[in-house]
This record gives C-alpha cells, structure tokens and sequence, in this order.
C-alpha cells in the first residue's frame, strides 16, 4: 500500500515531490493532545519542527484520492518534508444555450494529441479545458495549495496536477486563432476563475506577530528561553537578563531585516499589478474588467498608447514594442508581432505545433513588461489571449522563486550541527558528572536539577548565532563598500570556497556594443575585396544597403531610434533615415502602417526625375512585414516593399552558417567558409545578408499570414557585415589574478563558437600555445547512434601534437546543440568534458543552467558573471552568482555589482575567503569559550562550588562579546592566493588546533586548581579567613553571608580558575584570529587590539592590585602576593604553549596530519580532481583530432560509448 500510492508530483521538473496521502484520526489526536499536555508543550513544538513526525503522528495512511492531509517530499537533495490540507469546492458549470443542464459533463468527442477537438459542440473556446474536469467531477473541486500553487485532483491520471493555463491543453497556433480569438462568456469567465483563481501576484506581507512567533519558534531562541528560566530558577538574573536583551535585539533586527525584504518584494510586485483591461466577449462586445478577473482564454486588447502586462498573453493581432528589462535584464525595446495563422491550403508544421510560451516567445507579452506602444492595421484592434496568470506567468515563477529559494547547502552549515552535537555529548558526560557527585554529596534534589541542568547551557552557548552572523554582517558591509550588493548574505561564505567562475561573453568580458569594422559584398558569387563602410552613393541603390537599412527591429519612441544595439550599429552605418509613417501615408501601402525607411537626400545621385513614379527623392522602403530574430533560428527576417515596385522584396540576417545554408548554392562563394573563418578566428562577429525578390502574387494579406520558412528560402547570399567585440580594459587582468589563485575560468556564451575561442585566447582564458578540441556532436538519425567528431580548432603546430599529457594543454570547444545531445547520450562523457571544458558557445539560457549544474555535480564551487540579460539562471543556480546589470532582473542574482565589469569577481572571492576564515576563528573560539567555562565549572563542582553570577556576567559580557564582535572585523587580504581555505569545520588540521588547545586548557586549569591547593597558607576560606594578611578583613559586612554559605562561590579555587580562565579567553581569542594569507594581520584591526589589551590590563590591574568593591562584585577572594605571581607564571606559560602548537599545526600539522591519516596516497576528495587522476592516465584521452566517438544503447540508466578511428 506504501509503495503504490507514493506518487510524483511535478515528474522531471525542478520543484519535482513525492505525495503521500492521509485523513485525520481522532484517537491519535486524542493521544497527541495529551502528550502536548504532559510535556508543558514541548510535543507540540517538536511536531512543529518536524511536520512529517506531526502528521504521521494525528493521521493515517490512505489513497490520495481520498487524503484530508498530504504528506509532501522534495526529492532534491535536501529532501525537505512539507505538508498541506485538502480542500474541496463546490461548483455548478456554467450553462450554455446548446445545453442548459450541465454542457460540459460529457466532452462532444475526445481531444486528439494537439488538444482540440475536431468538431466542437458549441464552438466554445472554453470547451476543452472544461471537459478535462466535467468528465470526473462535475460539482466537486478537490485541491492543495503549497507554495502559491494551487494542486488540483485528476481522477484520468489518478494524481495532482498543477494547472497553469492554456498550454495545458496543447493548444496548436491555428487553435489559437480559430476558435480562442474570440473571447469567453461571462459565465465560462468565472467557471474557469475556480479553478485559476484571482489573476494576481500576491506577496502577502506577514504581520509582525506571525513573523515573530515563527522566529522565535526557532529551536535556538527555545534553547534560549530554556537557559533564561533555569539561570532566573538559579538566580543567575543579570546574565539571564543580558542574555534576554541581546535575544531581543537580534529577533528585532532579524524581524526588522525580514519585514523590509517582503515590503520591497511587495511593492516591486503590487506596482502594476491591478489594472483595468478591455476584454472582448464571445458576442464581440469589448467590455471593461479589473484584471485580476482575467482567466486564461480571455482575450484582451492592448491599449496604443502601451500599458503593464498584468498576465502572459499571446498576441494574436497587431504589433507591440515591449521593454522586457523587468524579465531579461536587457532594456532594449523588443518587437513582438502576432502569432503566424496560415490558411488552411498552406498549413505547415508550425500550424499544428503545440503553442509554447518558451518556443513562441516572440510573439507572447510577458506580465510585468511594459508595452510601450502598439502599431494596428487601420481600424483593427490589437488583441491578445490570455495564456497564463497569477503565480503561473513568467514574473509569477520569478517572485516564487524569490518566496521560496532553495536552501543553500554548505558544508560549514552541515559541520556546524554536527560540532554543536559534539558540545551536546560533552555536555552529557558534564551532566550525568554532576548529578552523580551531587547524589553522593547528599546535595538538595532542587540543587542538583538546576546545576545539572546548568552545565548543558554552559557547553552549548546561546551567543553563538549572533556571534556567527556577525562576520556576515561585516563583510556585507565592506562588499557595500566597493560596490557589490547582496541579497543572501549567507552566500558570502560559500563564495570563499569558489574555484570555477563561469563569464557570460558580451557585456562581460567584452564591451557592450559592437562597432562596424567593415562589410564585404558578394556580386556573382565571389567576393569584393572589404569595405570599411557602406556609407557611400554608388552603393545607395543596392540590395546590401537595402538589406541592412530594412533588416532590424528598431523603432522609433519619442523621436529616439531604439532596439537591438547591432541593429543600431547596423542601420547608422547606412546614414539612412528612419520613420514612422503617419495615418494618411498609410494609403500608399495598402492598410498597413509600415515603418519606412529612406537615404539622406546628400547620397542620391541628382538625376533629373524621368517621371513621377521614379522621382529619386520618394526613393523609399515599406517594412511589409517582420519575422523577429530568433535565437534558436539564429536568423531575423523582413518582407519589404520599394515605393512604386509591384513585387516585394526579402532580406535576411543572420548566423552565417544558418544564412549560407538558406541560400541558393551558386549565390554563396566557393571560399565562404575560409573567409568566414579567417574573420571569426580574429574574434570578429560575423553576420551574413541575403535577399530575394518575392513572387508577385504575395499580395499583403497573404504576406501577413504566411509562414517565414516560405519566405527564408531560395535566396541570394549579399555578402558579410563584420563587426568588432572589443574586451573590456580590466577583462585580461582580472583573469590572470584568477589563473594565479588557480581558480579555473570557463566561458558561456551565445555568440559565435570560433568568435569565442578567439576572444578566450585574447582574455588569456585560453593561453596562445594550448590546443583547442571542438567537440561536434550529431544526434542519432536514421537508425544511427549519436556521435561526437573531435577536430582542433586552429591547425596545431607540429610539437603540440604530441599528446598532451599535462594537465592544462588542451581545452574542449562545443556549442548549445552538442551540449545537449552530449548531456542528453554521453552522460558519462559529460562529466570529462567539463573538466577540461573552456568554451560553450551558442548557449540558450536554460543550457548555462544546466552547464552550472553539471560542473556543480564533478564538486566545482561554481561561480558565475553576467550581465543580468539571460543569465537569471545560471546566476540562481551558480554558488556566488554575479549580476553586472542594475535592472530588476537582479532580483535573481545573490550578488549585483555596481561596477560593470568583472574586477568585482576576486573582490567578492576575496571578501568570502575572509568571511569563511572568519567564521571558522569565531566557531572555534566559542567552541573553546564553552569547554573552557565547562572546565572551570567541572572542576569547582568536584568541591561544591561555582562560578558566581558576575563572574559568568564579566566573562559573557565584557570578555565574550567584545573579543567576538571585533575579530570579526579583519579585513580581506589584498590579493587572491592560491591557497583555499577549508571547505568545512570538520577538517583535519581544525580539529586538531581545537582539541589540542582544549588539552593545554584543561592543563594549566587542573594544575591551577591542584596546586592552589598544595600552598602552605591553603585552608578552606571562610568569610573571615585573611591570608592577605589585610587588617581591614574585620569590615567585611556579614550581611551576604548567608548568600556565599548558600553557594559557596567565594574560594581559594574558585578565584584562580577565575583567573586563569580569564585570560585563557583571551589567549585563544589571539591564537585563533588568523590573518595571513585570507585576511588581514590582526593587529591592523584595531577595535580587536583595543579590546584585547584593556581586558589583559583591568585583568593584570585586579589581579596584582586588588580593588576591595572590584572583589567584592566579581566575589573574587584575596591570595597572597606570591600565588599571584605564580598564577601570572602559569598564564604565561600557557600562552607561549598555545601559540606555539598553534604555530606548528599552522606550518607543518596538515601534511603531517594527512601522513598520520592516511598513509597511503590520498584519495582526492572532490569528484573532479579524482577524474583528473583517472584521465591522466587514460591512452586514450584526450580524443584525437581524427576520431569519432559513438554511443552505444546499454541496458542500465546511462551510456556507454566507443572510440573509433576515421580512415
């Protein structure tokens, strides 16, 4: 029963659960009720913390289908446990004039694979999405909400689904425009508004109280009021209080800190988020709603002059100018045009293909982006469908993601718990020590519960978090600093341990805009010699400049040219002018509004004019129509019509490789492929032109609805436009700094694969006398296994073809398409490839993800660098994600820098070596804070005594607090070293510079407390014991007498430890305050060295020259002069103790250590440096530059492949 109704929600995607289902059982909550009862709440607490415990305890299984509570698992792999309530709803579907009753309880015939039905009943939009539930409930909704999604039950699929929109129903694009554009009733409107809900992006902000009872229900603050209620039962009221302040003040900032982030993410969402939209209904009246009533299926229409999208919408008529910065970082103003509706005699694939927001993109308007303004045929309004909303549209994921992040899982965190479970045990022993003790002191049962009880808050320190923060906290002030900003602070540590940065190309490592270094045109099939400009009066009439004065999305928005930086490049190379026409030109160009672009009168030739139609001066070009660039396509295209010319014209642009292949085979040059090279290996950027004149029945409205694989086709190949990427003037620096910290450089890029080899080479990612490997992989066809071909990149000299043996001679070139068929049937190969893998080229941005994750999988530390524009995952996934743009799109990405180039990449490292080093240092100085207290008390129980309350005040307060809060505050070390810190706490060296200054400790305190004891003047000290010899010992009052009696506090024993124990706090706090190679030396800190030296002053000053109230406060005794001098000898010899063992594990403990461990040659820990050691003795890597690796079904998950050698 388990096992079968375990089931998988969300299968293969990111937010992938498995389901358990249960219903409540009044017995068990009877039981647990009772045990809540008896535990003073603390079950309930427990049950709180462990919501699997908590509902396994009140339920019992059953089928999903019939669960009241479901059980929820991530099956990442943090295996989080969540869970939810079922709810039901009850409904009645709408009803229609076809069929009162209930229309939608039978569908009228089942939905084919596209989704839609061949004949339906009423005609109905709503049709198919209605008959996915009428079928199994027609009254009854049951469903979960988890994480501001909502989860709805399928009886067909017998699981939950989550429902996001139209695309469920594998809508092809003719459906879209056949029976989608027309719009839903209103009643069908709120049918589907119940199972969609309010179209709205709600961020509820908590209210303080909520907030705070989820933060103090945090198990450490319980630990807290644990610690305050027994020290308050002790009497111990001062600590208890200061304790009880500093917890105030750290949940108030925590709450403070909180609060703020969920208003900013409010008040970034709740900008536009309810606007009044214009909604067409199915009997074509256009009605006004607020447009948190949309549902998907509702047809809107965009105002002219712009507005916010509210929703994910597909445009289905029309043209919109849109700024997607909000989504992709780049604020450069996008054309999206309508979704293509071929007629029934020319339906290609694309007709029947699946709408997909991902794949259509270019015509879909994402909510949260602006539409700046609209251009409509004459009279006709520009609509869209609605496809998806609230949580469920593109800024919905965004803000989701924002809600709910992933825990980030580190090793310091991980040790951290298990350090502490350490403390817990040593704690043990101390507890069942002194109840044994006490028991056989016959000491009162209240005594022994509170001392017993007292020792575990002395091993487990409540100050630790806010002592751990604290470094944080500095170092996020000090990236403020220069520049950097950080939205997870927790991510600082994790930058220390990075070893792998990945940089987005343009923008990044190069300049932002390209400049136009020259063009070359073809004539006849070969080439022109190049041309530096196109600017020029012979050429003004020609199909090149034609091409490149046409061939863009640029718009006009207040009299601004604006749009894609290489279109602007582009078209001002031409000095042509562009405009868009007014109302009454329209007339010209049958009903369309076209954009229409001219030459400056100064470039045309002044010929008499023969006849009007030829009139030079009205020389100009209607933009007819424009098929958008499409990265996966790697082209743009537009139809374009000269003023007076019958037949229309096509000009393309695009990836020359793409363009070549689309183009008549005797249009394009013999050396094509030469040239092509000769100028990517430069690290130009290369785009190809082509036209063709388009047949003279294409009137305009067949134009409008034709598919662009008609009109990319056949063409004339016009020559190259070669621009120049310069890099950045920081790029090679920055890269060499991290080359010296070995820290490996990779580059993403969706550029050209040649273009990025030869920038990599420029930066010095790849240095000049190393071989490139260009991994080519084809995907299987025709009954043929997938294979990869190796070649070199640039023709290796005769010496490096000698195989490269050393580890960094060679680097692995591949692009987005190979990536995927590697990933996808060389998984195994992968993991080598990106070993040794410099350069991923044409990598759409769900490829840079995946890429993070693999090189995350061989346990690199993985940092990545872009500028925001489609990046947003990979900055999310990587480890320390770095965004260089300012935009919103930031809102993904942990860190943000301020300056625009990739300097902030070693500061940021820089600054998360020191953070981590500083954590360690404040770990292992609480750690030994908490043992060397433990120690003090151990040992005065042994005689019936204890620390007395200010005692454990002075050393919390003044000493703890103060040496914590200013080591923290070391600076970064001023340059990247090679050297890496640990990764964890549980490392070897750590733990042996930990338990070696725990045994001096325990050391010089057992030989203080024993030896106090063997002095000749040693008696049991009684309020008028003098062996100071004071004559003033008769004034000491008598009236707290009572009070020592009752603890017994003031002691021979009790002030040495004390004493001792002081400046053992201190000597710790200088031994493990590292500087040197991470951070800087502490005596440059000087808040730290401030701090140090008054405690070892006011403490050498109380102990040589005792001060009658000072004693009398901290309840210390007076010892002869010569103990003194004999404690102050101790001290010292403890300190040059500690610090020279300190020294040595510093210089020689880790390769001792390792020698002691494992005496055999170490095994490497981390995946990637134990493929290194395989490949390097592998004879048949890295493949040769002739073979071809093929892959070979095996019957396990995986694969398997064969090299072989091409003949």
């Amino acid at each position: 029963m388990e096992k079968e109704d375990l089931k998988v929600l969300n299968k293969g995607e990111e937010e992938e659960m498995e389901l358990q289902g249960y219903r409540l059982c009044r017995w068990r909550l009877a039981l647990v009720g009772l045990g809540v009862l008896c535990t003073g709440g603390f079950l309930l607490l427990l049950l709180y913390w462990m919501p699997e415990w908590c509902v396994k305890s009140t339920c019992t299984r059953t089928t999903a289908r019939d669960a009241e509570v479901v059980l929820l698992r991530s099956t990442d792999e943090f295996r989080r446990w969540f869970l939810a309530r079922v709810l039901e709803t009850q409904t009645t579907s709408p009803s229609s004039p076809s069929s009162p009753s209930c229309p939608f309880s039978s569908p009228a015939s089942p939905p084919l694979a596209n989704g839609h039905t061949p004949h339906p009943s009423d005609g109905s939009p709503a049709q198919e999405l209605i008959s996915r539930f009428a079928d199994y409930q027609p009254t009854q909704i049951r469903y979960f909400t988890f994480h501001s999604t909502k989860y709805y039950w399928n009886d067909e699929v017998q699981n939950f689904e989550v429902l996001t929109g139209l695309e469920d129903l594998q809508v092809s694009c003719s459906t879209l425009h056949s029976e989608h554009s027309t719009g839903l009733t209103r009643n069908q409107q709120e049918y589907r508004r119940l199972f969609f809900g309010v179209n709205e992006i709600a961020v509820k902000v908590p209210s303080v109280f909520k907030l705070l009872i989820k933060e103090v229900l945090n198990p450490f603050y319980i630990f807290q009021l644990f610690s305050v209620i027994l020290w308050s039962a002790d009497e111990y009221y001062y600590y208890a209080v200061a304790i009880v302040f500093m917890s105030v003040i750290s949940i108030a900032t925590s709450l403070y800190t909180i609060k703020k982030q969920y208003v900013m993410l409010h008040d970034m969402v709740a900008a536009h988020s309810i606007v009044r939209v214009s909604v067409c209904r199915a009997n074509n009246d256009i009605e006004e709603i607020l447009s948190t009533d949309l549902v998907p299926g509702d047809v809107i229409v965009i105002p002219s002059n712009g507005t916010i999208m509210p929703c994910d919408a597909v445009l289905v008529s029309g043209t919109c100018i849109v700024n997607e910065s909000m989504l992709t970082g780049e604020s450069v103003p996008v054309t999206k045009t309508n979704l293509p509706n071929p007629g029934p005699g020319e339906r290609g694939e694309e007709a029947y293909s699946a709408y997909n927001t991902e794949e259509h993109k270019r015509h879909t308007l994402f909510c949260g982006t602006n539409v700046i303004q609209t251009r409509f045929y004459t009279g006709e309004l520009v609509k869209a469908v609605v496809v998806r909303t609230g949580f469920s549209t593109a800024k919905g994921q965004l803000v989701r993601s924002i809600l709910y992040p992933k825990p980030t899982d580190f090793k310091l965190y991980r040790d951290a718990y298990l350090f502490l479970l350490c403390l817990v045990a040593v704690a043990g022993i101390g507890f069942v020590y002194s109840i044994v003790l006490s028991i056989m002191n016959k000491v009162p049962a209240k005594t022994i519960i509170i001392e017993s009880l007292d020792i575990i808050t002395i091993t487990v320190p409540p100050a630790l978090p806010a002592a751990m923060t604290a470094g944080i906290v500095y170092a996020q002030r000090r990236l403020k600093r220069i520049g950097i900003f950080c939205i997870s602070p927790q991510r600082i540590n994790i930058c220390g341990q990075i070893n792998l940065v990945c940089f987005d190309k343009t923008g990044t490592l190069t300049e932002d805009g390209l400049d136009l270094w020259g063009v070359q045109r073809v004539e006849n099939g070969s080439f022109h010699l190049s041309e530096e400009n196109a600017y020029k009066e012979n050429l003004v009439k020609s199909q090149f400049v034609a091409c490149m004065a046409t061939c863009h999305s640029l718009t006009k928005i207040e009299g601004q040219l604006s749009g894609d930086p290489l279109d602007l490049k582009m078209f001002e190379a031409t000095g042509w002018i562009l405009e868009e026409a007014t109302e009454e030109e329209t007339s010209l160009h049958n009903r369309i509004m076209p954009t229409v672009v001219r030459p400056p009168k100064q470039l045309l030739p002044p010929e008499p004019a023969v006849s009007p139609e030829q009139d030079m001066s009205a020389y100009e070009i209607g933009i007819v129509r424009q098929f958008p660039f499409s990265s996966a396509l790697q082209r743009m295209s537009v139809v374009a019509r000269l003023l007076g010319e019958k037949r229309m014209d096509a000009y393309m642009k695009g990836a020359p490789e793409v363009v070549a292949g689309l183009c008549k085979k005797e249009t394009v040059p013999e050396n094509f492929a030469e040239v092509l090279e000769g100028y990517t290996k430069q690290g130009f950027r290369v785009i190809a032109l082509a036209h063709r004149r388009l047949e003279s029945k294409l009137t305009w409205h067949k134009v409008q609805n034709i598919n662009r694989d008609h009109i990319e086709a056949n063409m004339e190949f016009l020559g190259l436009i070669i621009m120049q990427n310069k890099l950045k003037p920081e790029t090679p620096g920055v890269l060499q700094d991290l080359h010296r910290a070995n820290i490996r450089t990779v580059m993403v890029t969706g550029d050209n694969m040649l273009t990025a080899i030869s920038v990599a080479r420029d930066c010095g990612m790849i240095p000049p006398q190393d071989t490139v490997i260009i991994a080519d992989a084809i995907p299987p066809h025709d009954g043929q296994a997938a294979k990869i071909t190796w070649r070199y990149a640039d023709k290796p000299t005769k010496t490096s073809r000698l195989e490269p043996k050393t580890q960094e001679l060679y680097h692995f070139a591949m692009n987005g398409k190979s990536f995927a068929v590697i990933a996808e049937h060389f998984p195994d190969m992968l993991q080598k490839l990106v070993l040794h893998g410099t350069v991923f080229a044409r990598m759409a941005p769900d490829q840079k993800t995946q890429l993070i994750e693999a090189l995350q999988g061989v346990d690199y530390f993985v940092g990545m660098c872009g500028d925001g524009a489609n990046d947003c995952g990979a900055l999310k996934r990587a480890h320390g994600g770095i965004s260089l743009s300012e935009l919103e799109a930031s809102v993904a990405s942990p860190f943000t820098s301020r300056t625009p180039n990739i300097s902030c990449v070693p500061s940021l490292i820089r600054e998360g070596r020191a953070a981590l080093i500083t954590s360690f240092c404040v770990f292992k100085f609480m750690a030994l804070y908490s043992i060397i207290q433990y120690i003090s008390v151990t040992l005065l129980y042994s005689i019936l005594s204890n620390l007395g309350d200010f005692q454990f005040l002075f050393i919390d307060i003044a000493i703890i607090l103060l040496i914590v809060f200013t080591m923290s505050l070391n600076p970064a070390w001023k340059e990247l070293v090679s050297r890496r810190p640990p990764s964890g706490l549980i490392s070897g060296p750590l733990l042996f510079s930990v338990l070696t200054q725990i045994l001096i400790c325990l050391g010089f305190q057992t030989i203080t407390f024993l030896w106090v004891r063997q002095q000749p003047w040693y008696t049991v000290w009684m309020p008028l014991t003098d062996v100071c010899n004071l004559t003033s010992h008769i004034n000491v009052s008598d009236h707290n007498d009572t009070e020592i009696d009752d603890h017994n506090i003031q002691n021979f024993e009790n002030t040495s430890l004390f004493y001792v124990s002081c400046f053992q706090y201190l000597i710790v706090a200088i031994v493990f305050s590292k500087g040197k190679p991470f951070r800087q030396p502490s005596y440059k800190n000087w808040p730290f060295v401030v701090s140090a030296v008054s405690l070892y002053i006011f403490l050498l000053f109380i102990m040589f020259h005792p001060i009658e109230s000072i004693d009398e406060f901290l309840e210390i005794v007076c010892v002869p002069f010569d103990w003194r001098l004999k404690l102050f000898f101790i001290i010292l010899v403890n300190a040059a103790v500690s610090v020279l063992v300190e020294g040595v594990i510093d210089l020689r403990g880790y390769k001792c250590l390792s020698r002691l461990c494992c005496p055999r040659k170490m095994m490497p820990k981390a995946r990637y440096m134990h493929l290194a050691q395989e490949l390097s003795v592998d004879p048949d890597w890295p493949p040769k530059p002739t073979t071809t690796t093929e892959a070979k079904p095996r019957p396990e998950n995986g694969s398997t492949y064969q090299i072989m050698i091409n003949s």
